[in-house]
């Protein structure tokens, strides 16, 4: 197929596109940098300079392109800095996932593509009540933590409206397999603590797993949504520990609930606490796909162990530099 990819560039977007080459498909990736573009081609895809928050021009780029499929994995949060308020932080990602969204979806419609993927999220999502493991046919958490609400809101306005069009949600885990994943940096400083009972449960994804899922997702039929995540949920006070050892860092702190949440806020309380997890059993059967990293126990110490070497070998160059 002729694939166009909104936000190629990014994470799984970069990850993405050579899966489809690999899979045969010819590949037309967005970007907004000279580098960028210098990635995508690297990759073997055809970039091509997009706002998705200027609508006219997405449907003129859609239209002269004319591709089989759309896969829209647009998001702006490269550099984001992680604060009280995820609303803040997701500003112009969840124009992205709304007007973006919209903008993709009447281009399909005009140039008449019929298979639409698109990114949503499946950690902290899910109603706080009963299991621990939450399938698609669960109910989302009706009442979102403070500061939140536009985030969690923008990511079912998207499901909705991409399954409405016959399209295909994918709610990922928390991703990693990254050098500059948004974790390393606060679990090696010892940033993220383990919040009270460490009960809240997360579902993990490496962008390796993430970016097959999606190309088979492209092979499928909607409409449908699928967890894409592996097949360990686990709390929070199982998996950092695992984390902070695979990066060399000390173990992390344990902070009461009311500390917690005068230094990081109500949403960070709720989600190390009290958040579900999801299941992959949907995303295996209906898609055939089994992922490469069946759990974040082995996942993290493959993708960080060279990290962890190369942050020990600067901290003795450091000190030899400095005379200790």
């Amino acid at each position: 197929m002729r694939v166009f990819v909104a936000g190629a560039s990014g994470a799984l977007g970069s990850r993405i596109v050579p899966a489809l080459t690999e899979a045969g498909h010819e590949v037309i990736g967005t970007h907004n940098s000279p580098s960028s573009a210098e990635l995508l081609r690297a990759l073997g895809a055809e970039p091509v300079a997009l706002d998705l928050l200027n609508a006219d021009a997405v449907r003129r780029v859609v239209g002269d392109i004319k591709p089989d499929a759309i896969v829209h994995q647009a998001t702006a949060l490269g550099n984001a800095k992680f604060a009280r308020s995820l609303d803040r932080t997701f500003a112009l990602t969840n124009r992205l996932r709304t007007e973006g969204t919209d903008a993709l979806l009447a281009a399909a419609q005009e140039t008449g593509v019929r298979r639409f993927v698109a990114q949503s999220f499946a950690p902290y999502r899910y109603a706080r009540e009963g299991g621990a493991i939450k399938t698609e046919d669960d109910p989302l958490d009706p009442t979102p933590p403070p500061n939140s609400e536009e985030t969690f809101g923008a990511m079912t306005y998207l499901e909705r409206a991409v399954t409405g069009a016959g399209g295909i949600a994918l709610r990922y885990g928390g991703f990693y397999g990254a050098a500059n994943d948004g974790l390393i940096d606060p679990v090696r400083k010892r940033r993220f603590p383990i919040v009270g009972d460490g009960g809240g449960v997360m579902s993990f994804i490496h962008l390796e797993d993430a970016a097959a899922a999606t190309v088979l997702a492209l092979e499928h039929e909607g409409p449908s949504t699928y967890n894409v995540v592996d097949d360990e949920p686990a709390p929070v006070r199982e998996w950092l520990p695992v984390l902070a050892e695979a990066l060399g860092a000390e173990p992390p702190r344990h902070f009461p609930r009311w500390l917690a949440r005068l230094f990081a806020g109500q949403a960070a309380v709720v989600m190390g606490t009290e958040a579900r997890g999801a299941s992959n059993a949907k995303v295996r059967r209906e898609l055939g796909w089994t992922p490469r990293y069946a759990s974040w126990r082995t996942g993290f110490p493959a993708t960080y162990s060279a990290i962890a070497v190369a942050a020990r070998r600067s901290h003795v160059a450091t000190r030899r530099c400095d005379g200790k």
